[in-house]
């Protein structure tokens, strides 16, 4: 699965890379990019929910991961099933600008 192109050109811009939501899961921490492939192994992410594909996390117990129509998604570590995803923005643009909190 590749990453969506709105969320690579995010990352290579000046935008905040970690940061506060106005709705679940409350706050957002991204990957770096190069380290993306590498920690979505390591997490065993198609492993667990195969179809998702890991970037980031809440912060906490949760994963942030884009699904094969680049939904954004917040799925518990533990256990990391695909029952337990859910859908928190119908793609990148709308998780990460229109509910960010701004400061």
């Amino acid at each position: 699965m590749t990453l969506p192109d709105e969320y690579a050109r995010y990352c290579a811009g000046d935008g905040p890379k970690e940061g506060g939501l106005s709705v679940e899961p409350g706050w957002f921490q991204l990957w770096p990019p190069a380290e993306v492939e590498q920690l979505n192994r390591d997490y065993h992410v198609q492993e667990f929910v195969p179809g998702f594909c890991g970037f980031g996390s809440n912060g906490g117990g949760e994963l942030l991961a884009f699904d094969s129509r680049d939904r954004v998604f917040m799925i518990p570590f533990v256990p990391m099933t695909a029952d337990d995803a859910r859908q928190v923005a119908d793609s990148w643009s709308e998780f990460v600008f229109v509910e960010r909190i701004e400061k």
